[in-house]
Parts: structure tokens; C-alpha cells; sequence
């Protein structure tokens, strides 16, 4: 019948078409038991883990079941996700062994987030709780606010988040622990990121594309990756394709990856196999790295993957009304889910609960039994709810003397060349703290000076196998996002070149750090971490040889959505003032910067000192550009975005010729954000101050780069706003000329003049008086320029007027 799940739990997976021989791949192993009882610990270990964490998802009182449970014990809404929490807490549990036993740095990356019972269980067994969180202190009174309060109003959420100690990832869209794993460890060499691949997260895009992540680690200068992938063979409601491979298709797989695979599938004797299992990764690791730091490094070395097949839900209940839970799709999320009203399911849930014998895992006090305990480091900052890698490890990039870079105001300069020589600088003054994490486009857009000063970094290339290179290109914009965030995250600076129109791709991602970072700034204990930074270029405005693909400005939109104490997004108008937004980004803390720029040579407008000043300002009055410096004006023209501001100048100068009566002031917005009604942003302007800029009472015309709605957005609230009209990227292009784009999106110097007759009309009698013949010669131009580019296919003609 449809949905009737199969009376067999965890079936195995179907033959398989791969050749016998392919089994060799995976690494055997003997499976001595361990030592001195230490299964006997771990299996009581894993019994108080898992009791808190189903407990966790049930109970809002009676927490040790001192006596029967009632429905007055169990929370009103049940919240949680239990499948994949006994696996998470397997593998805690032995990376605690790993780390006491050979002294290691260790973060723990939980790729399925929703598995928060599991990490909030461990963390308040080895007492990083308690540390950050007085109030879940290692007793009966911190356990029950603990569980009672887990998913409910003013508890943890259900899903790994900044409030969490040790995470460095966003536990809530699937797909990229495995990026952010791999940019923890870079430039970090003591450091192993263990990270668990749920098989359901295995089925994403980006985490496909992850696994190559090994590829741009150099290990003579980081650390490593050891990726755990666990196999319980069901996402929400049906299978998983890994949970459907058998063996010897994931030794074909992880073999091509270029991995070791392990499979470890024990459950009589799971904790011998997982533990000889971790024992051989660290030692392959070891040996790699060895091998990198002793000057014979291996070239394409095979790292260890390792593969945990083990039942959902394991050790949760095995039937519920006649229908297997674990061991299939039921056991996800709660097994038990009418445990409040269902006297045959409080029963159930009182068997499963009991089933762990708490008793006999926890002191009178409430505290864990001192066995248990002896499985955590001894140092409480080698838990793995304590390392300082994951809150406070802070190191930025040293101060830049940009000025050095300026170029000449009056000349005409590529703002992308420019700032690369900037970059070029950081990457020199921070070898191990800065890095650049680019999709196969940094040479197009300009920005290649770097390269006279490093190298890629792609350990699989012969020529640019270990040698340090700061550039990291891929196609992926998941991985370099992944990568930057890890990187960030554990303390150092990044920067993320790429195509406007492309950036979008990581929409989501974005949004997930910047939650992350949101609840982080309100913690106390988490402390600084640099901004991310993203430069957009090969904008829609020059898209001279790509078509209609290649222009999409939304990603503005996308960081404008964010909260205003992290959202930045910054128009630096020339070359000048692009290096001093460059300067201010990278040295910039808790922020999500985008700074939208060209990269084909452009007007240099201000000097060094101007440039600052107008950075600082994050708009001014262009006198120079204005009549009579902007005084008394007919209406205020503004840019923002390089070529939109050229337009908004160019078409300043035509009124001067055509309308000498016309008063134009001219404005140039470098950032954003002071668009915003006061109180909206920290860097809104006062109605004040915004009124003298653009007036109080003039026409304004806006020339934006985005689209308009944002503008509009932004503009919503401030006084006497139905004076602006606003013209901006309207989805209308092609592969044409420069100069076209702007006439198709009527952004061009004839539309923004056309908008300056019809505003300063309203208060210019003469203006008015002239406005139609006046209107419709522009408009006469426009048509003869279209005309010209169609029969020449060019934008240059004898009028000098269509070109920088």
C-alpha cells in the first residue's frame, strides 16, 4: 500500500555491477578489542549521551526518571531530530579517545546540523556547557533547564547554530560542512577538522564538488580534513543513494575521489572497529604530512575517508504500532511523535528511556559518573566544545599603506588592475593569514598582478603543487564560499572575487553565514572574526563579449535583506576610492562586505586624499561636475556605480551645453547604506544631513547600478520622497556595446538629462518653457545613436560623446 514502509529494518544494499577486485580499495584492518574496559566506558558513555539527547526531544520535566512518566512530562510541541544523533555521538565519543591519545587539535564539523541534541549532549557531559552557559551547569538543576528547555522559547534551537560551542557551521541548509572544513584547516597545520557527511547532505550539489577539497591542501602548511561519512541509509522520508551503494561501489567512488575509504559497520563490536578505523586515519594523516614537512612531500597523496554504516535511530525504539522506526525513514525525527496524548507511546517512550539505565550513569548530584568523564581530554581546551579555533581566534591582516597605489586623478585607470596591486601587498605582508578564494575568472577580471607575487594553489598540478600560493581557483562558487567561511570563521581574512552575475549562486550560503554571525554578535563569548568580503565585477554595464547570461546585479539585493549591523555594500566610483574601500573591508570585522566595481579602465574623478574623504563620507557633492558647485540647484542628479556616475557626469556636462539655465548638482553615493532612513543602518544619514545633499525640497534623479526596487527600499520613509525618480538595471541586454547597455536600460547620459529637463521643469520657468523641444532632441539622439551602433556595431563615433 502507498507509504507502507517494508517490515524490514535498514535493508541491505542491492548487488552491486561493480568488479569483485574493487573491494580491495577499501583498507582492512584487524579489529583488536580495546583496551582495559575501555569499551565497557564507552558503551556507558554513549548510554548518557544518547539519554540526554532523546530526552532532550521529549521532557520537559522528570528528566532522570525518578518515577513513571506521565503526560505532563512531555512537551507540548516535540521538536527535534533523533535519527542521525547516535551516530554523531559515536564518533564525539571516539574523537575524544583520538585527541587524548596522541595530543591532537581537533574541531568537530557536524554536517547534519539538525543532529543539535546529539552535540548539546556532549558538550554538557564534557562541561563546555557549563562554561559558556553558568546556567547548564553539571547538575540535576543545569540537565533540566538543559532539556527542558531544548527547543522551546529561549532554548537551544534544534539545529546547530553559533549559540553552539565549536561549531563553526551553520547547522540548517545541508551541503557545505565539507567546505567549510577544508577552509578551517588551511594555513592551520596543527588543526584536523573531523567532519561527518550525513548521506542525506551527501546527495547536495556542493558537497559532491567538496570532496576535491583535499586537492588545494598543501599539508606541509595546514592541517586536514578527515571526512566521516555516515551511512544510516534514510533522509526524511526515503532512501539515500549512498545508503543504497554497497561496499565495493563506495570503494569505486571514494578510490576515484582519490581517498582511502574504510567502511566501518561492526555493531557487535562497533567501538573496536571505529576505533582502529580512527587510529589508521590519523596515522595516514601523519604520514602525509610527514612526508610535506620533511621536503619529500607525496604527490597526490590518498587521504583517509572513512565510512560509518549504522542504523537510524540506533538504540531508539524498534517498532511503534507494528511499523519499523529504526532502522528506516520513521526513526529522523521523532519516533515517539504522540507521546504526549498516546498512553501505548508514554510507554514506549518511558522501555526506550529506561533501556539506557540512567541510574547507573549519573551522581546523586545530577552530575555525570566520573567514569564517563575520563573519556574528555584532561584540558578543557582540548575538548572539543573549547577550542579557541572556533570563537576566538582573531588574527587579520596586517595595516596597508594604500596611498602607495593611487593613481593619477584626470587619467583613466582599470579600478580591478589597481586594487590588484593592493592585494598584492596583503598577500606579501600576511602569508599565512590572507587568502583568496576566486571561481575560474580572476585573470578576466583583472585582477592577475597578484600573481607576480604568489602562485595558484592546486596540489594535484605539478607546477603548482607546494609553493604557498595564496590564489585559489575553482569553478565551484559553493567551495570558494565554503572556503572562505571556514577560513574566516577559525580567525584569518578572505576575499571573493568574482562575476556579478554569478554571485547569486551562493545566495543561500551568504544568508546562512550571516545568520551564523548574527547570533554570534549577541553571544558574549564569541569574540571577533574578520568580515567576509566579495568583490563584484565584469558587471552588466561591460559585458562587451558575454550576453544577457552575464548580467544580473541581484546579489545586491541579497546582502541589502540582511540585518543592518552586518550588511555593507559599498560603489567605489574610480580607482582611488577603490583602494580605500578595499583597505577598510579587509580590516573590517563581523560584516558581510560586497564592493561593486569596474574592471575596464575608467575615469579617475579624486586623488588619494579626496578618495578617502568621500570613502569616509559615503556620498558628497561633486562641485567639480556641478554648476556653480552645487549650489541652488534645478535638481540633483546622483550615481552610484562606476559607470552609472560616468553617465551621471557626461550627462552634466551635455546640460551644460544644451540647458546653460539648467542647475544641476551632482552627486556621487559610495555607500549604500547612508541611503537608508535614519535609524535603519548605522551609517543612515540624519534627515539632516541628507537634505544637505540632496536638498530638501529639489527634484533628484538616481542613476543605480541594481535594481530599482532596492533603491526604493532604501529610500522608503525619508520626507518628501515623490521628487525621486530612479533609473537602474531593468533586465533588458545583450552582447552589444557598453554604450548600448545603457541606452537599452535608459541609464545612458541622454535618459539621465532627459530626467533632469523633466525635474528642474517643476521649479526652472525657462527649463519649462523649453522642456519639449528640448526633450525630444535628446530623444532624437538616442535614436540616431541606436542606429549607429546597429549599422556600425560599435559605440565610438564622431560626436566623442558615447565612450569614456
Amino acid at each position: 500500500m502507498p507509504g507502507e514502509v517494508i517490515d524490514r529494518p535498514n535493508p541491505p544494499p542491492p548487488p552491486s555491477n561493480v568488479p569483485d577486485h574493487v573491494s580491495e580499495l577499501l583498507v582492512k584492518l584487524e579489529k583488536p578489542a580495546l583496551a582495559d574496559g575501555s569499551n565497557e566506558v564507552m558503551a556507558k558513555y554513549r548510554r548518557a549521551a544518547n539519554y540526554i539527547a532523546a530526552a532532550m526531544i521529549f521532557l520537559q520535566d522528570n528528566v532522570f526518571l525518578q518515577r513513571d512518566l506521565t503526560f505532563e512530562d512531555i512537551k507540548p510541541r516535540l521538536l527535534g531530530h533523533w535519527g542521525t544523533c547516535p551516530g554523531l555521538t559515536l564518533v564525539y565519543s571516539h574523537l575524544n579517545l583520538l585527541i587524548k591519545n596522541h595530543d591532537l587539535d581537533m574541531l568537530y564539523v557536524v554536517g547534519p546540523g539538525h543532529g543539535a541534541p546529539a552535540l548539546l549532549a556532549n558538550l554538557w557531559l564534557e562541561g563546555s556547557l557549563a562554561k559558556f552557559y553558568p546556567q547548564y551547569s553539571q547538575d540535576a538543576k543545569g540537565l533540566h533547564r538543559m532539556v527542558s528547555g531544548f527547543s522551546t522559547t529561549g532554548g537551544f534551537p534544534s539545529h546547530i547554530n553559533a549559540e553552539t560551542p565549536g561549531a563553526i557551521h551553520e547547522g540548517g541548509e545541508l551541503g557545505y560542512a565539507l567546505a567549510v572544513s577544508f577552509g578551517a584547516v588551511m594555513d592551520n597545520p596543527d588543526l584536523i577538522v573531523a567532519c561527518v557527511v550525513g548521506d542525506g547532505e551527501a546527495e547536495t550539489g556542493p558537497t559532491a564538488t567538496a570532496w576535491h577539497g583535499y586537492k588545494y591542501i598543501d599539508p606541509a602548511e595546514s592541517g586536514a580534513v578527515l571526512p566521516i561519512v555516515h551511512v544510516n541509509g534514510f533522509k526524511i522520508s526515503e532512501r539515500t543513494i549512498y545508503g543504497c551503494m554497497d561496499d565495493k561501489e563506495m570503494a569505486a567512488l571514494f578510490t576515484g575521489y582519490g581517498y582511502q575509504p574504510r567502511v566501518i559497520d561492526d555493531l557487535d563490536d562497533i567501538d573496536a572497529d571505529l576505533s582502529i578505523s580512527m587510529e589508521w586515519a590519523i596515522s595516514e594523516i601523519k604520514r602525509i604530512q610527514t612526508a610535506a614537512r620533511s621536503g619529500k612531500p607525496i604527490m597526490k597523496p590518498r587521504w583517509p575517508v572513512l565510512i560509518l554504516r549504522t542504523p537510524k535511530g540506533w538504540t531508539g525504539p524498534k517498532k511503534v504500532h507494528g511499523q519499523f522506526v529504526e532502522g528506516s525513514y520513521k526513526a529522523h525525527q521523532v519516533p515517539l511523535s504522540a507521546a504526549k496524548t498516546d498512553p501505548e507511546e508514554l510507554k514506549q517512550l518511558q522501555e526506550w528511556l529506561k533501556s539506557y539505565k540512567p541510574n547507573e550513569l549519573f551522581k546523586e548530584s545530577g552530575d555525570v559518573i566520573d567514569e564517563i568523564k575520563s573519556v574528555f581530554p584532561e584540558k578543557p581546551e582540548q575538548r572539543l566544545g573549547q577550542k579557541k579555533e572556533a570563537y576566538d581566534a582573531y588574527v587579520g591582516v596586517k595595516p596597508i599603506d594604500w596611498r602607495k597605489f593611487a593613481v593619477k586623478k584626470g587619467t583613466s585607470e582599470s579600478s580591478m588592475q589597481t586594487v590588484g596591486k593592493l592585494l598584492e601587498q596583503v598577500i606579501k605582508d600576511n602569508p599565512k593569514t590572507f587568502r583568496i578564494f576566486s571561481p575560474d575568472e580572476f585573470e578576466s577580471n583583472k585582477l592577475d598582478v597578484v600573481l607576480n607575487s604568489t602562485t595558484r594553489n592546486f596540489q594535484v598540478d605539478q607546477y603548482s603543487n607546494a609553493r604557498g600560493g595564496r590564489l585559489i581557483e575553482t569553478l565551484s562558487e559553493h567551495q570558494c564560499q565554503g572556503w572562505m567561511q571556514g577560513y574566516t570563521l577559525t580567525g584569518r581574512v578572505a576575499l571573493f572575487p568574482s562575476y556579478e552575475a554569478f554571485l547569486g549562486i551562493i545566495h543561500t550560503m551568504m544568508v546562512q553565514f550571516a545568520k551564523f554571525g548574527k547570533m554570534a554578535r549577541e553571544l558574549t563569548w564569541r569574540k571577533d572574526v574578520a568580515s567576509i568580503n566579495y568583490l563584484e565585477t565584469s558587471t552588466w554595464t561591460r559585458q562587451e563579449h558575454n550576453g544577457f547570461s552575464h548580467q544580473n546585479p541581484s546579489f545586491i539585493g541579497a546582502v541589502l535583506n540582511l540585518k543592518p549591523d552586518a550588511a555593507r555594500v559599498y560603489f567605489p566610483p574610480d580607482a582611488n576610492t577603490f583602494l580605500s574601500t578595499m583597505d577598510h573591508c579587509l580590516h573590517s570585522k563581523n560584516y558581510v562586505n560586497l564592493m561593486v566595481g569596474s574592471k575596464q579602465p575608467s575615469a579617475v574623478f579624486l586623488s588619494a586624499d579626496e578618495a578617502e574623504n568621500h570613502c569616509c563620507a559615503g556620498a558628497s557633492v561633486w562641485k567639480f561636475a556641478s554648476t556653480d558647485e552645487g549650489l541652488n540647484p534645478d535638481v540633483v542628479l546622483v550615481g552610484i556605480g562606476a559607470e552609472l556616475t560616468f553617465e551621471v557626469v557626461a550627462a552634466a556636462d551635455l546640460l551644460r551645453t544644451k540647458v546653460p539655465n539648467l542647475r544641476v548638482r551632482v552627486v556621487n553615493v559610495t555607500d549604500l547604506m547612508i541611503l537608508g532612513q535614519f535609524s535603519s543602518h548605522p551609517h543612515a544619514l540624519t534627515d539632516d544631513a541628507f537634505d544637505s545633499l540632496f536638498t530638501a525640497d529639489v527634484p533628484i534623479h538616481f542613476n543605480y547600478h541594481g535594481y530599482a526596487v532596492e533603491l526604493k527600499g532604501l529610500l522608503f520613509g525619508r520626507p518628501n520622497m515623490q521628487r525621486v525618480t530612479i533609473a537602474s538595471y531593468n533586465e533588458e541586454g545583450s552582447t552589444t556595446t557598453p554604450f548600448n547597455m545603457m541606452l537599452l536600460n535608459e541609464t545612458s547620459r541622454y535618459h539621465v538629462a532627459i530626467q533632469a529637463i523633466k525635474g528642474a521643469a517643476k521649479h526652472n520657468e525657462w527649463v519649462r518653457l523649453h522642456m519639449h523641444e528640448l526633450t525630444s532632441e535628446l530623444t532624437g539622439m538616442i535614436t540616431n545613436v541606436q542606429n549607429f551602433i546597429m549599422e556600425n556595431k560599435d559605440g565610438k563615433n564622431p560626436s566623442n560623446m558615447l565612450e569614456n
